[in-house]
């Protein structure tokens, strides 16, 4: 374990109040020294978060003796990825009709598929680096509890048969097996796939950035990015110069200079019960380890952690317009309400249990709600992001692809459609402010009609162009 600097207790404690997953962390969240004066690499990875970490990782297995910096701003972790869902979930971040009006349906069926195997291919680094992360592998299931959510599901699973899907990867499950792995009163229709496991998102992330100092990369913590370029990344501490420079900021590059329209920021929340005993557990009959999401429209996510408690979350009010990434939008009494309604309405065992956390985080969402990856190699300039909500399996292969691209690795992976995909901006402000909102008024108010009459809600029909893919 790297020996950390003795941190101020303020920040300590700002470092742990961003998620239950950071506040779980042993040992200090001190940060890592910072950049002072400049400094030359072979590769520069602005961003301490998956995208950079696996990209720092993997380039270190290709070229043990390519000198790798990572520039973070806070510390490890810090972002989204110390505070989503722990989802290490498949599936491609984006639209399949888009993706494949660019590079054909085979194109995204294999992209999807690498998917599957990413989900495994991050078991075996946490098992190789031993990786304290509560990894569990036992799938996702979706949920159905009103007649527009199984006809949702339903039309899902014939549009990925459509698609290529094969059974074995995504099915409907039978009455008699939903039951054997959880029990949600009024669940009309499950449909699982294998292709999941849960981790403590946060301890993921520490621990890869250990194994990435132990191969040798150097990182810098509180060591802000104020330009990013090719060859050269300006921080307050000095400037790193490269031969190759690795954008992976996420949503936080809406904060970069001619940046700002790149991604919508939306914001996802979530909130922890305390540990459960044993007796709910049964009562509940939750498999350890399945993931849970329903079918509503500003559907909820649901983890059973490591140490027994729900951790669950869904998508959050819209971003401050003053400031669209801020500290400030973390927390919503409007929808810390609404996931303590989901954990009472699908696990009523657990209806009485005290809620511990609550937390949220920034999602980056383009424009056509589909992920990215760059490399020119004229320049030696790169960047990943775009996950809208599937980050942590979207990371890894960002990570791998741009290690690949920069060792010019022939692989699979540099082919995949979102290698070279490129959405346009969003609308300048307040449009895009207002595209947030509709979102999410309109999703919610479409949950509250089918939920009340039990009858399909057109009302999201007119706002298509602008809403997540189903």
């Amino acid at each position: 374990m790297t020996q950390r600097l003795n941190g101020d207790g303020e920040l300590e404690r700002r470092y742990r109040a961003r998620s239950l997953w950071l506040d779980g962390v042993e040992g200090t969240l001190s940060p890592r020294p910072s950049l002072r004066g400049d400094t030359s690499c072979d590769v520069a990875v602005v961003g301490g978060g998956f995208t950079g970490l696996w990209t720092a990782y993997y380039l270190k297995r290709h070229r043990p003796d390519a000198r790798v910096v990572v520039l973070e701003r806070e510390i490890t972790g810090f972002g989204p990825s110390g505070r989503n869902g722990g989802w290490v979930s498949s599936g491609i971040a984006g639209r399949w009709d888009t993706y494949a009006a660019r590079a054909g349906n085979d194109a995204v069926l294999r992209a999807e598929r690498t998917t599957y195997a990413a989900v495994d291919e991050i078991g075996r680094v946490v098992e190789r680096e031993r990786i304290d992360c509560g990894f569990e592998k036992q799938g996702m299931l979706a949920v159905a509890t009103s007649e527009p959510q199984v006809t949702r599901l339903r039309a899902d699973l014939q549009s990925a048969r459509a698609h290529g899907i094969r059974e074995e990867d995504r099915r409907e499950l039978g009455t008699a097996e939903l039951q054997g792995m959880v029990r949600i009163p009024g669940c009309l229709l499950g449909v699982y796939s294998p292709h999941a496991a849960r981790a403590d998102p946060a301890r993921l992330a520490r621990g890869l950035a250990d194994a990435c100092e132990r191969s040798g990369v150097a990182i810098y913590e509180r060591t802000e990015a104020t330009e990013v370029r090719p060859h050269a990344v300006r921080c307050r501490g000095g400037v790193v110069t490269a031969d190759h420079v690795i954008r992976a900021t996420e949503s936080y590059t809406t904060e970069l200079t001619g940046e700002r329209l790149r991604y919508l920021p939306l914001y996802s929340l979530m909130i922890a019960t305390e540990p459960l005993s044993d007796g709910v557990w049964h009562d509940i009959g939750w498999r350890d380890g399945l993931l849970i999401h329903d079918a509503h429209h500003l559907f909820s996510y649901a983890q059973r952690t490591a140490d027994g408690r729900i951790a669950i979350g869904g998508r959050g009010a819209p971003y401050h317009l003053s400031r669209p990434v801020s500290e400030t939008s973390e927390r919503d009494p409007a929808v810390l309400a609404r996931l303590e309604e989901a954990i009472r309405r699908q696990f009523p065992a657990a209806a009485r249990a005290a809620t511990t956390h609550h937390w949220g985080g920034p999602l980056a969402v383009p424009r056509d709600w589909c992920m990215a990856i760059d490399y020119d190699r004229a320049t030696g300039f790169g960047l990943a992001g775009g996950y809208s909500g599937h980050g942590v399996v979207a990371a890894n292969i960002s990570g791998r692809t741009l290690a690949d691209l920069v060792c010019e690795r022939d692989t699979e992976l540099v082919s995949l459609p979102w290698v070279g995909h490129r959405a346009r901006s969003w609308e300048v402000e307040p449009l895009r402010f207002l595209a947030s909102w509709a979102i999410v008024r309109v999703l919610g108010s479409a949950d509250r009609y089918e939920d009340r009459t039990n009858r399909t809600a057109r009302r999201t029909r007119a706002l298509s162009s602008v809403l997540p893919p189903s």
